[in-house]
C-alpha cells in the first residue's frame, strides 16, 4: 500500500482515472517520475489556461518572490493588488465598456459564488434563487444549492432550499422554450414558486456536458431579469478568462450580467483566487460583513497582472479562434463520422464528445483510459459521465493539439462497438 492510499481520503479522485505519479510540468505536457510524457487536456480543470509554468508568468513571479514582497495581505492595500486592478480595469473593462466594482472573494470559486448568492439576497431582500438543470457551481453548501447534480449533493442534506431549477436549452428541452417557461412560472399566481432574488447560469455547462446555450436564449435570459427586476449572476469560473475566444464568455451575446464570477485561470498560474464582479449601484456591502483569510493572495495578483499582458503579447483572443475552427473540423469530420449516434459540441477550446448514445458511460471511460495508455489526459463530464471533455491549454501549439487529437481518433478506432 502506497502513502496515498493510506494516508489520503477516500475522496480522492482524479488520481484514481490517472493513476501515476506526476513530477513536472511544462506548457501543455505533463511528466511522470518517470519521465513519460502526456499531453494534458485537463489543463488543471480549466485553471491552467496558459500552460504549466508559462514563462512569461513565472519570470514576473520569481522576481516578485526575489524582492521578499508581501504573500499574503488579507485586504490591505498592496503593490501587487494595484497593479492587478489597474491592469484587469485597463485591458478587460475600459475597452468593453464594463463597469465593475471587484470583489476578493476566498481562494476558490465556489467563495464567489457562495459571496454572489449572499449579496444578491440582501439586495432584493428575497431568499429565492434560480439555477439550471445541469449547473455546477460549487462545493460549498451555498454552491452546493444551485449545483443540480443529486450525486455530489448527496451527503449535503437540505441543501436545495429556496433554489429552484430551470429547464436549460438541451436534449428534449431544445425544442422547449425555457424562458416562456420561467416567464410562465413568474407570473402565474398559482405556480407555486416565487420571484427570486436572482438567477445564476453558465453560458456553457462545462461539468453539464459542454452545453453552449444559444445567443439568443442568453439575451432573453437578460431580458426577462430585467422585466421582472431579478439580478442575473454569471459564473464564468470555467469558461472565462479567454476560454471561448473573448475574456469572458458571454461577450458573444452582447449582454451585460449584473454579476459576473470568476476563478480558475483568473490568477494566470494556478494560484487560488476568486473574483465577483459587481454592478457598481449593487455594491451594498458593508465593510467586513463578508470576508476570508485568503482573500489577499499576492502571487496570485502578480500571477494575473501577468497574465493579462501574456494574453495582449500573444494575441490569444485569435489564437483560441484559429484552434477552434481546426478542432471543430476536426472533430466533426474524424468522431463525428464514426456514427450519428455520436454528438459534438464545444465553442472555443472545450469541446465534448457525447457518447451516452453510442456506448455510454463504460465507453466514455475506455475512451479516457485508452488516451491516457497513449499519452493523453482526458477526462470525462455531463449525466452519467459519458461526455470526452478536451479542454488544453489556450496556448498550447499546434502540433501538439493535433498530435492529442490524433490520440483521441487512435482511441476510437481501437474500440469501435
Amino acid at each position: 500500500m502506497n502513502i496515498f492510499e493510506l494516508r489520503e481520503s477516500n475522496v480522492r479522485n482524479y488520481c484514481r482515472n490517472f493513476p501515476v505519479l506526476f513530477h513536472r510540468a511544462k506548457d501543455s505536457i505533463v511528466y511522470s517520475e518517470s519521465g513519460q510524457a502526456y499531453i494534458d487536456f485537463l489543463a488543471g480543470a480549466g485553471a491552467l489556461n496558459y500552460g504549466h509554468n508559462n514563462d512569461y508568468i513565472k519570470q514576473k513571479i520569481i522576481s516578485y518572490l526575489d524582492a521578499d514582497a508581501i504573500s499574503h495581505g488579507l485586504d490591505f492595500h498592496t503593490l501587487a493588488k494595484e497593479q492587478f486592478l489597474s491592469k484587469f480595469s485597463e485591458t478587460v473593462l475600459i475597452p468593453n465598456n464594463f463597469d465593475y466594482r471587484i470583489q476578493f472573494c476566498g481562494p476558490t470559486g465556489t467563495n464567489a459564488v457562495e459571496s454572489s448568492l449572499k449579496l444578491a439576497r440582501k439586495i432584493k431582500k428575497r431568499p429565492g434563487i434560480f439555477s439550471f438543470m445541469g449547473a455546477y457551481h460549487g462545493m460549498t453548501l451555498g454552491s452546493l444549492s444551485v449545483t443540480s447534480n443529486i450525486d455530489i449533493r448527496a451527503g449535503a442534506l437540505g441543501t436545495s432550499n429556496n433554489v429552484t431549477f430551470m429547464p436549460y436549452p438541451y436534449g428534449f428541452m431544445e425544442h422547449f422554450d425555457t424562458i416562456d417557461y420561467m416567464e410562465s412560472v413568474l407570473t402565474d399566481v398559482n405556480s407555486g414558486i416565487e420571484k427570486p432574488a436572482a438567477i445564476i447560469f453558465e453560458t456553457v455547462q462545462a461539468e453539464g456536458g459542454i452545453i453552449v446555450a444559444p445567443i439568443e436564449w442568453i439575451q432573453r435570459l437578460r431580458k426577462l431579469c430585467d422585466k421582472h427586476e431579478i439580478l442575473l449572476i454569471c459564473d464564468d469560473i470555467q469558461v472565462g478568462c479567454g476560454r471561448t475566444g473573448n475574456f469572458f464568455s458571454f461577450e458573444r451575446a452582447g449582454i451585460l450580467p449584473d454579476m459576473v464570477i470568476l476563478s480558475k485561470s483568473i490568477s494566470g498560474y494556478g494560484f487560488p483566487m476568486s473574483l465577483l464582479l459587481i454592478k457598481p449601484e449593487l455594491d451594498i456591502w458593508e465593510p467586513g460583513e463578508h470576508t476570508g483569510t485568503f482573500r489577499g493572495n499576492q502571487l496570485a495578483f502578480v500571477g494575473g497582472a501577468a497574465a493579462l499582458e501574456y494574453r495582449e503579447i500573444n494575441n490569444l483572443e485569435q489564437e483560441v479562434k484559429s484552434k477552434e475552427s481546426f478542432l471543430r473540423e476536426f472533430l466533426l469530420e474524424e468522431i463525428a463520422t464514426i456514427s450519428e449516434k455520436i454528438n459534438v459540441r464545444g465553442i472555443g477550446l472545450i469541446w465534448g464528445i457525447d457518447v451516452a448514445k453510442f456506448g455510454g458511460k463504460d465507453y466514455a471511460k475506455k475512451i479516457s483510459s485508452r488516451c491516457f495508455e497513449l499519452g493523453l489526459i482526458v477526462e470525462r463530464v455531463g449525466r452519467n459521465d459519458t461526455v470526452i471533455k478536451i479542454l488544453p491549454p489556450l496556448n498550447i501549439d499546434m502540433c501538439t493539439l493535433e498530435q492529442g487529437c490524433a490520440i483521441i481518433k487512435q482511441a476510437f478506432d481501437e474500440l469501435k462497438l
